[in-house]
């Protein structure tokens, strides 16, 4: 497939500086880049934590360069004057800043969205922390554990019977990424069109909460916090994960004519009559009994048969994949979404790129993910010569 131009790209002329770590931030500011942006990664000198995570290929991480494309890397010491002065310089050439430290850390550093509102009134500064810039708990920081903890989704992932269990995507982080850069390029939209930019608060914590508005809101409406069910749906049903003869697989049967198609795969008619499975809300109130039937028939044929036979049905249906085959799928091949990626020192690997199309063209990989601090003598250069140029012309 091919991709966009750069020049097509629909963030091409936005300069963005990162001062982010680990997963929230960098998502966020990669997000951006694939869209086109510049996106300039500033990092301590000992770098972003991720480049130590494994799996390590020639000493780089693969974490890393899976958050980090599209990017060029800075180390600034932020305690160094000289250096607190060149990120200055890089916020006030920006459109955008992204940080993820604990609030206030920015403003210690002399960095923070106060001391550029007024010299930079369109700058769109978003802070990404764990549970907001302020109120009781602002202070507190926060990992995507103890976000899905806080928020709920551990209280509701897993088996009934289970010890608590959190999702394994870090979902708290990429969602609160997402968050950040939907905000970002809203708030562009304004200051494109001669509006004021804007300090964007992104807190983990509330983000999290957002993605649950179907649990919020059945809370809301019962009074109840919603229960774990393992893979099954609270409202749905048939609607998870169900054993065959040789594993697992998932059908979703979210309508009467999906359910209807069901009972006539498994051939049991009297399924259809029997009044604890009338209606979708019969059927999500009974849906360990069905569970129990359906088990019976599906113990008979294997996975195989029962994805042909719910694909010929028209029943959404899926295998329970591991990720070597989830990418080895061959819709994954078709949208070209594996693309390969090369590593400071030359090692090949391949990441997932962005799955988005725009009129049928992916979004290219511009820059492979940067080393520490590769773009330093680059940036440094193009700052010293515009301190000198204002210096010999101050107008």
């Amino acid at each position: 497939m091919r991709d966009l131009d750069q020049q097509d790209l629909p963030l091409q002329g936005v300069r963005v500086v990162e001062f982010c770590t680990v997963a929230a931030g960098p998502f966020c500011g990669m997000l951006l880049a694939d869209m086109g942006a510049e996106v300039i990664k500033v990092e301590a000198p000992e770098g972003d934590t991720l480049r130590q995570w494994p799996p390590l290929s020639d000493g780089f991480s693969e974490n890393f360069a899976s958050l980090n494309r599209n990017k060029e890397s800075v180390a600034l010491n932020l305690k160094d004057a000289a250096d607190v002065a060149l990120a200055r310089a890089l916020i006030l050439d920006a459109d955008v800043v992204i940080e993820n430290n604990r609030p206030g850390v920015m403003d210690r550093l002399g960095l923070g969205y106060a001391s550029f509102r007024e010299q930079k009134p369109g700058l769109v500064y978003c802070s990404v922390s764990a549970y907001g810039q302020s109120g009781p708990r602002a202070g507190e920081g926060g990992f995507d554990l103890t976000i899905q903890a806080a928020a709920g989704v551990m209280s509701v992932t897993g088996e009934p019977d289970g010890a608590p269990v959190k999702c394994g995507v870090p979902l708290a982080d990429f969602a609160s990424g997402l968050y950040g850069a939907f905000a970002i390029a809203s708030a562009l939209t304004r200051v494109r069109a001669g509006g004021a930019g804007a300090h964007i608060d992104v807190p983990m914590y509330g983000c999290t909460l957002g993605i649950a508005a179907l649990q919020t809101s059945e809370y809301f409406g019962t009074g109840r916090s919603p229960a774990k069910l393992g893979s099954a749906h609270p409202r749905n049903a048939p609607y998870q994960a169900f054993q065959a003869a040789d594993g697992y697989f998932a059908i979703a049967a979210g309508n009467q004519k999906l359910w209807l198609e069901v009972v006539r795969v498994v051939a049991l008619p009297a399924l259809a009559q029997d009044a604890r499975f009338a209606t979708t809300r019969d059927r999500a109130a009974n849906q360990a009994a069905l569970k129990i039937l359906l088990e019976e028939r599906f113990a008979t044929a294997g996975v195989a048969h029962w994805i042909a036979a719910f694909n010929a049905a028209g029943v959404p249906h899926a295998r329970i994949n591991d990720y070597a085959a989830a990418l080895d799928d061959p819709q994954v091949a078709h949208m070209d979404w594996v693309r390969p990626l090369t590593l400071p020192g030359g090692h090949q690997t391949r990441t997932f790129a962005s799955p988005l199309r725009f009129d049928g063209l992916g979004l290219p990989i511009r820059r492979d993910p940067p080393a520490l601090g590769e773009h330093n003598a680059a940036v440094r250069a193009r700052y010293q010569a515009g301190r000198a140029a204002t210096e010999q012309d101050p107008t």
